[in-house]
């Protein structure tokens, strides 16, 4: 089995997210599964529910994550935000890397969903890779509006090496 690393940004998001034993989270985008992985180290009793509308996504989040599939820790889904119903009543944390829908196009009815099913004190990060410095402002302008309307308060963090904006959206 070829040990798979996890990509720098990734675990400095994941840092980030604190996440805690028996956290209720939601993954949105999971891709290869490196934040999943990475997720689902943590968590003892709580649980990840995984989505990515890439069929490809889903499969190598569930090749790379395989035993936490089979532990019941980790539930990976093929299917888009907007028409998501998540299987957790509660989420106390959202995550997400490089989704551009927070910031390319509207996104009420998305993040609607997200602000019910997160419980109050529980938050939604939004990472983004920052190569292109030119997009970062349009970026957290667009994703924080989205998100304050939708009722968070947004906090952001950055990192420069390697380089990543996130987005606190706390409920």
């Amino acid at each position: 089995m070829v040990l798979q690393t996890i990509p720098p940004r990734i675990a400095w998001a994941v840092d980030v997210m604190d996440v805690q034993p028996n956290d209720s989270i939601l993954e949105i985008g999971c891709g290869p599964g490196a934040a999943a992985e990475l997720i689902c180290e943590k968590l003892e009793t709580g649980k990840l529910f995984a989505i990515d509308r890439s069929e490809s996504g889903v499969d190598r989040t569930k090749r790379r994550c395989a035993r936490f599939v089979e532990s019941g820790r980790l539930t990976v889904r093929q299917i888009d935000l907007a028409t998501l119903r998540v299987p957790v009543k509660r989420l106390t944390k959202v995550f997400a890397f490089n989704v551009n829908l927070f910031w390319v196009r509207g996104c009420a009815d998305e993040v609607a969903l997200l602000h019910e099913r997160v419980v109050p004190g529980g938050a939604v990060f939004l990472f983004f890779e920052a190569t292109r410095s030119e997009l970062v402002p349009t970026i957290v302008k667009k994703a924080s509006a989205a998100l304050v309307e939708g009722g968070f308060r947004v906090s952001v963090v950055e990192q420069k090496a390697p380089p990543v904006i996130g987005l606190i959206g706390r409920r």
